[in-house]
């Protein structure tokens, strides 16, 4: 499974992309508004950072003037995927952006029949927003479980961006689910590496070595 960090703050970015842990970004108005920046810019700067996709979102409704938006955004970057809203009009955009070989994010899936439109439509991404459901009492897991079935059934390329994603649990069962990319808020990859019981196998470790007087270097 591919790990996309969800996020427009580039020093976090910088530092997860250090890791090598990192296939790509997604970004959302509401994470560029956080960042208090030039939108065209910290996209740019982000683009810089990573080879794998970063998802730009257009902020028009109707098709023509997503179209424009998403032309002008494709000029910042080779890696740039488009990411549309799940409308009618967001996904004729993602028909015409995919049918010209363009990157599309199809963004705001609450539904498996959303998500077969999508991949009908030809989108790169389509990303179903768990934490969402969850807070209305509904497993936001089947709906990724029911997604990889029928993308499966019918041999659909799309990829299934796992996103809205809160917690270490997720990111599990995202994977056991079979989606192919989970979007992860940088604090919440960054936990993915920690564990009670390694810490205090360190810490036992570490008091060992100190005993024998020995370095390494």
């Amino acid at each position: 499974m591919k790990f996309f960090v969800d996020t427009a703050d580039t020093k976090e970015i910088r530092e997860l992309a250090s890791t090598g842990l990192i296939d790509g970004v997604t970004t959302n108005p509401s994470l560029i508004v956080k960042s208090g920046r030039d939108f065209k810019e910290v996209i740019a700067e982000i683009c810089e950072i990573t080879d794998g996709p970063v998802s730009a979102e257009v902020t028009a409704l109707e098709t023509t003037q997503m179209l424009a938006e998403a032309k002008e955004l494709l000029k910042i970057a080779n890696n740039i995927a488009i990411k549309v809203p799940l409308t009618i009009d967001g996904l004729k955009t993602c028909k015409a952006l995919t049918d010209e070989g363009h990157m599309v994010n199809v963004t705001l899936c609450f539904s498996a029949n959303q998500a077969l439109l999508a991949a009908k439509a030809g989108a790169t991404f389509i990303s179903p927003f768990i934490g969402r459901l969850d807070d209305l009492n509904i497993d936001g897991m089947e709906l990724i479980e029911d997604i990889r079935t029928i993308y499966d059934n019918y041999g659909f390329e799309t990829e299934i961006l796992a996103a809205s994603i809160r917690t270490a649990n997720h990111v599990k069962e995202c994977a056991l689910a079979g989606a192919d990319v989970a979007t992860i808020p940088p604090a919440v990859i960054k936990g993915l590496a920690n564990h009670a019981l390694t810490d205090k196998g360190l810490e036992a470790f570490m008091k060992d070595w100190a005993t024998t007087g020995q370095s390494i270097l």
